[in-house]
């Protein structure tokens, strides 16, 4: 059942994203004074008293952009008017009606039904009054409110609400999984993301940095509903142009953080390079599930086979050699959904629970192989048994005798180990070390002491 959908329109610098963020109640678009910083439709699922709705936000109409995108962000904005059940209409309050806002006007004019005229910027209550001009839009009064005070809000959620109709009790099912699409510039992001989406959802330019804003993207593959994040390509911080790529590289991170999965796109025509290598290391850090997904490997064939582009990257990508890997021709579509597939193994993995049993016997295996060297200085190493505390990702606490007696070179062996023997083999796992107390059992847990019998003393 498709939600009811409330698009955010009009000309650059009026307040649009910082109206969507106002209403969705979660920073979600990138605010910058710079006009035409917003390209993409970015969408969030809102409510209002338990009725669900989609709210979009859209690039300023009549934008002269920068890289020559104008056309681009005007058919996203079509996109949302053609596909809207409402939509807000946005202008600025402090700067009356202007030549664009009475374009954009002419643009919704057969929509007019569809229409509620939003003057944003009324910094002040007394202001109100200034809104009176832009009946001369054709579109009634307007609503006056001030997306950064919050002045006018609560109205304005309640023409919403009189506007969406969905089922009572109605709630849009959580998808089954949401996977962040990251890499360096120009990897085929955004490509991948429309041949899920099986339309033009997100811009798609030969311009590095055409992405800004992290956009959620629904698809559905065996009818289960998936998100798909696509993301800002990744460039080194110290080559960081402005505020507004510093906001895109935020929100790319912030992207990895709330995915369950991520596919982390590789330009299979170029060598793999620094900021490949410092976003793998961010994407080890945060232990994610990593797909590696090497795309345009159709301009890349008779230059290597993929067993030795494998190897390549075992090279090169050393921290993410248990990551699987996939290649792929995003611009037609080969392979992309082998990728899905891959990653809902990778998501069913991590949130794998493993018996202790099992767990431990595999750990006894280990120690039968290679028991702990002793470090010059410090108690001789001794472990006792290991236990899973968590999952997403899996969490191993190994209980040892003495913490700092034990090497790393022995903890990589024992994570090998866990790998190569534990349905777990693809997807990061964080190894913990912690001393054993007196009386802890296999759980990690306080043995239970029987209460010794009363000696009987003899006088």
């Amino acid at each position: 059942m498709s939600l009811p959908t409330i698009a955010i329109v009009g000309r650059p610098n009026v307040g649009k994203s910082s109206l969507f963020n106002a209403i969705s109640g979660r920073r979600t678009s990138i605010v910058e004074p710079t006009p035409g910083v917003t390209r993409d439709r970015v969408s969030a699922i809102c409510d209002i008293d338990g009725v669900y709705y989609q709210l979009v936000d859209t690039g300023g109409y009549g934008i002269e952009d920068t890289d020559d995108l104008t056309d681009h962000v005007e058919k996203q904005i079509f996109y949302a008017i053609r596909e809207a059940t409402w939509i807000l209409f946005v202008v600025d309050i402090r700067a009356g009606i202007v030549p664009l806002d009475q374009n954009m006007a002419r643009l919704l004019r057969r929509e007019k039904d569809r229409i509620q005229l939003v003057a944003n910027k009324m910094d002040e209550p007394t202001m109100e009054h200034l809104g009176a001009e832009f009946v001369r839009l054709g579109f009634g009064d307007p609503i006056c409110v001030s997306a950064a005070h919050g002045y006018g809000k609560s109205e304005l959620l309640e023409l919403i609400a009189e506007k969406i109709q969905s089922p009572d009790g109605f709630v849009p099912p959580e998808p089954v999984m949401k996977i962040a699409l990251v890499g360096k510039r120009n990897t085929g992001k955004s490509t991948f993301v429309n041949a899920l989406a099986g339309e033009e959802r997100v811009i798609v330019s030969e311009v590095a940095g055409t992405t800004r804003d992290a956009v959620d993207v629904e698809f559905e593959k065996d009818g289960r509903r998936f998100i798909a994040i696509d993301t800002a390509g990744v460039k080194k911080r110290t080559k960081l142009a402005d505020s507004i790529e510093f906001y895109a590289y935020t929100r790319a991170q912030q992207s990895i953080d709330r995915a369950d999965v991520v596919l982390f796109l590789i330009d299979s025509t170029e060598p793999v390079s620094a900021v490949d290598k410092k976003l793998a290391d961010y994407l080890i850090d945060a232990y994610k599930p990593v797909v590696i997904v090497i795309n345009k490997w159709d301009k890349a064939k008779g230059r290597a086979s993929t067993d030795d582009y494998g190897e390549y990257l075992s090279k090169t990508l050393r921290g993410l050699d248990y990551a699987p890997v996939v290649f792929c021709s995003a611009i037609d579509g080969r392979n992309i959904y082998s990728a899905i597939d891959v990653a809902s193994s990778l998501f069913k993995q991590a949130r794998q629970r493993v018996s202790t049993g099992e767990l431990n016997r595999v750990l006894r295996a280990a120690l039968d192989q290679h028991r702990p060297a002793i470090r010059r200085g410090f108690k001789p190493p001794r472990v006792f048994f290991a236990t899973q505390v968590a999952t997403a990702p899996p969490t191993i606490v190994l209980f040892v005798n003495h913490v700092p007696s034990i090497r790393q070179e022995f903890l990589r062996f024992i994570m090998n180990q866990l790998r190569a023997s534990l349905p777990v083999g693809e997807v990061p796992i964080k190894l913990a070390l912690r001393e054993r107390r007196e009386g802890e059992d296999e759980q990690g847990q306080r043995s239970a002491r029987r209460p010794s019998k009363p000696r009987n003393r003899q006088r």
